[in-house]
């Protein structure tokens, strides 16, 4: 049989539009960024042809022993990486990573603690429509009024009271540094494991920018695509103690083949995100996130927090313009070529598919290499069509100063 001759441009047109689309707009999504060509390369190579259930040297199919160097290879590194005792390196997703810790690790109807959904927590830490909060029953902290800050004496209050198996740490959309030593120590108090969802800092726990919770969690989760500069996936560590229970909840429990052009992935983003550079950018992630913090509040919008010490900045629109919901910002900037996430904050009135915040953040224009004079341009960009989302020629006119701006920042010239 040969191969079809014929290119297939309708498929082809569409990934070159999505190509011009990154190179052209300010990405903004925190939960966003730009692999390198060696990981691409890795995820669209011959290793997607096998099929592999089942571990290294314990497979259900034949000819694999190049594929358990590979997955053998991502394991080690991510391990020497974080410094943990046992890595799993299947998950598909940090959803799918978060669930095989509570299969493996929990009872149904098991209780949990975990950051409320409104409060920048994840879906997978108690949300009633997600398969955590069907599953378990979840009890959610928050932050507290005066900072909007982690309430540890909430947490403690919650764990004496209702004795969870497991506290979970980590959030989505939560602007500061989340320290484990508090966790950990409330964690022992009432007998539970402790959790930590490293989803979105996990670059910055690499570049050395954020305290590494491996040392303090029984488990760590994450995914591999946001400020770790990975393909698309998700990560389990855990201590040695736990790692039979976890992988037979990866596999056979939750999961059927892995993917082996995306472990393969994996490893090359753990080889990069081990090299010196890379604490170089860790640490331009969190000074550019700063930076445009600082601009945005100078013109006038409220900060979540008062501002931010990691990788992205939550706004509240609120007291900026009472009629504009973050859903109705977000269309309004991509209009003009800047994209972002509309997001709830603390206490939000508003329901999570309309919001009364943004969540932006900054990891992929860093790759890109934009620095703090580029945040304060950003700032005032996405501040003009704010103040002007009506305005179709002010829309006009930011999109053609995106595009300036966009130029010199390509990430995959053609």
């Amino acid at each position: 049989m040969t191969w079809p001759t014929s290119r297939d441009t309708e498929l082809f047109d569409i990934i070159d539009a999505e190509r011009d689309r990154q190179n052209r707009t300010v990405q903004l999504i925190a939960s966003e960024n730009f692999t390198s060509p060696a990981v691409m390369e890795a995820t669209g190579s011959v290793l997607t042809n096998k099929y592999s259930e089942g571990y290294p040297g314990k497979r259900y199919y034949g000819g694999n022993e190049v594929i358990d160097r590979a997955e053998d290879l991502a394991r080690e590194r991510v391990k020497a990486l974080f410094g943990a005792e046992h890595a799993n390196v299947q998950p598909h997703s940090g959803a799918n990573a978060n669930m095989a810790v509570y299969l493996g690790l929990l009872e149904p109807g098991d209780t949990v603690l975990g950051l409320r959904l409104d409060q920048g927590g994840h879906l997978t830490h108690g949300s009633p429509v997600n398969a955590s909060g069907i599953l378990f029953r979840f009890v959610s902290y928050g932050v507290t009024p005066s900072d909007e800050r982690i309430d540890f004496d909430q947490v403690r209050d919650l764990a004496l009271e209702h004795r969870p198996k497991i506290i979970v740490a980590g959030a989505t959309a939560y602007p500061r540094i989340i320290d484990p030593k508090p966790f950990r120590e409330i964690a022992d108090e009432v007998g539970a494991l402790f959790m930590f969802d490293a989803a979105h800092v996990a670059g910055l726990i690499a570049g050395g920018v954020h305290p590494n919770p491996v040392e303090h969690a029984d488990v760590v989760t994450f995914t591999t695509h946001k400020t770790l500069r990975g393909p698309r996936g998700g990560c389990i560590l855990t201590r040695s103690e736990h790692a039979a229970a976890i992988d037979k909840a990866v596999f056979p429990g939750l999961q059927g083949g892995p993917l082996d052009h995306v472990i393969a992935a994996k490893a090359v983003a753990f080889r990069e995100a081990a090299q010196p550079e890379f604490s170089d950018y860790a640490r331009s992630v969190v000074a550019n996130a700063s930076a445009l913090a600082e601009a945005l509040g100078g013109h006038g919008l409220r900060l979540v927090s008062g501002g931010t010490d990691n990788h992205l900045v939550l706004v509240d629109l609120r007291s900026f313009d009472e009629e504009l919901s973050g859903k109705k910002a977000r269309l309004a900037l991509d209009r003009a070529g800047i994209s972002l996430n509309e997001n709830t904050v603390p206490d939000d009135p508003r329901p999570p598919y309309i919001t009364s915040g943004l969540r932006i953040g900054t990891p992929a224009v860093t790759t890109q290499g934009m620095g703090p004079a580029e945040m304060a341009t950003i700032a005032e960009l996405i501040h003009r069509v704010l103040t002007n989302r009506e305005d179709e020629a002010v829309l006009t006119a930011v999109r053609s100063e995106v595009d300036a701006l966009c130029s010199a920042h390509q990430p995959y010239p053609t």
